[in-house]
């Protein structure tokens, strides 16, 4: 690949010189960033680079669910939390959720409201069973947020509707819904060149220094920069309460007559699954091995897959035959606290990250947010 200083005078007028804003990361939040500031500048100059041929991170690789928070993991983070920044997280889920969908149409990334469901084993009834009397203190703050009554209920048919093994029972969420990764990142993309933003794949931002960003092909000057790499952003921003934290998903090949529908948690939420297109989307077990997982190296591991792949057999579809057919694996960032870091890092230069596994309903929101934030100062 050619560097900066290797390219033409057109080559450099048009992409690298006299940059406003400069975007690291084409994930949801650095295409959101950078279609709110075309709302506020439009005659500005901005560019987003992406260290991949497409994004990295995992905004093209997520589950496509579009979630805020089952019963099992709203209790574990109100205890480690405590219950005002946990609702407040769910709040700002919930809004970027809606917000997501004003923008661009639920139609446009096939957002189905199928609902989700949190799923129990015989040996988590003690869990599920303290989870049943949480429930309506967990209603009564979702229908603050959302005005609407009964989000969670108690659903002990589960196995049988979906025909599912070893399964107790379930706390459904009917809130809850699935979107198309592939269709929502496309209409970013596409958004973002029909707005006169530049999108640059193939190079990496190595290290920020003050309003110059040293990547692999050269250095490259703007006026602003927002540092939008989730997971990857411990590179750029060492002091930040950031880490990596890699999912690793695997699909079927079509199955005949599916009767899984919807979005399904499963073991506290460190496995998750959904239907698409006639298969299971599986993905997690980063439980086995959070060490090993706490990675930016975007490869499968053998025990994990066959982890899922056992789950698959023996619980999901024990009564189905099925092939794999793909697997893959995503970087999320996450951190101390789940509630995402949007501020400014120093004389401008901005950073939005630390989606904790819930870009799909935060991020836009937290793109819009960044915008505003950077136009504070002018």
């Amino acid at each position: 690949m050619l560097k900066i200083d290797e390219t033409s005078y057109w080559e450099q007028k048009t992409y690298f010189k006299s940059i406003d804003y400069l975007i690291i990361g084409c994930g949801i939040v650095g295409f959101s960033t950078a279609l709110h500031l075309r709302r506020k500048h439009p005659e500005a100059k901005i560019v987003i680079i992406e260290r991949g041929i497409l994004p990295s991170g995992a905004s093209s690789k997520n589950a496509g669910f579009a979630c805020f928070g089952s019963p099992s993991e709203l209790a574990d983070d109100i205890e480690n939390f405590g219950e005002d920044a946990v609702w407040e997280t769910v709040a700002m889920r919930i809004k970027g959720l809606d917000y997501l969908k004003d923008m661009f149409g639920a139609n446009s990334f096939n957002l189905e409201t199928n609902g989700s469901w949190d799923l129990y084993t015989k040996k988590e009834k003690d869990r599920y069973n303290k989870l049943k009397t949480l429930l309506p203190h967990l209603n009564k703050q979702l229908e603050k947020i959302t005005g609407q009554k009964e989000v969670y209920t108690i659903d002990e048919d589960v196995a049988a509707k979906f025909d599912f093994n070893q399964i107790y029972g379930a706390f459904h969420n009917r809130l809850e819904g699935q979107i198309d990764t592939s269709k929502l990142n496309d209409i970013f993309f596409k958004r973002a060149v029909k707005e006169n933003i530049h999108i640059l794949f193939g190079i990496e931002a190595l290290y920020v220094n003050g309003l110059n960003v040293k990547t692999s092909i050269g250095t490259i000057d703007a006026q602003k920069i927002a540092i939008c790499t989730n997971g990857f952003a411990k590179q750029l921003l060492p002091k930040e309460d950031i880490l990596p934290a890699r999912a690793q998903v695997l699909i079927t090949k079509p199955i005949e007559d599916l009767k899984v529908k919807g979005t399904f948690h499963y073991q506290e939420g460190f496995y998750y699954f959904r239907n698409i297109d006639n298969r299971i989307l599986f993905g997690g077990g980063r439980n086995l091995d959070k060490i090993g997982e706490t990675t930016t190296t975007i490869e499968t591991t053998r025990p994990i897959l066959d982890r899922l792949e056992e789950l698959l057999k023996t619980v999901i579809l024990p009564n189905t035959p099925f092939e794999i057919d793909h697997s893959w694996a995503g970087i999320m960032g996450v951190g101390g606290s789940k509630k995402p870091i949007i501020k400014k890092v120093e004389n401008n230069v901005y950073c939005g990250i630390r989606m904790g596994g819930m870009g799909v309903a935060i991020g836009t929101l937290v793109g819009k947010e960044m915008a505003e934030l950077m136009g504070l100062q002018e």
